[in-house]
């Protein structure tokens, strides 16, 4: 039977569970929580937002 590792644990999970890919409920909320925690992030530069254009003083 072939298996994957559970990303909260590690245990084998094998691919025809309910729970796949976690080996169980708590590790599925595990999860869960720490994407509500923003806990996971993807690695990039600062956005800053672009400098307002001048507006023209001859405007009426």
């Amino acid at each position: 039977m072939r298996t994957i590792k559970c990303p909260v644990c590690r245990k084998e999970v094998p691919l025809d569970s309910p729970e796949m890919p976690f080996c169980s409920e708590r590790c599925r909320l595990i999860d869960l929580g720490r994407w509500a925690n923003e806990e996971y992030r993807i690695p990039a530069e600062p956005v800053h937002p672009p400098a307002p254009e001048p507006e023209d003083a001859d405007e009426e």
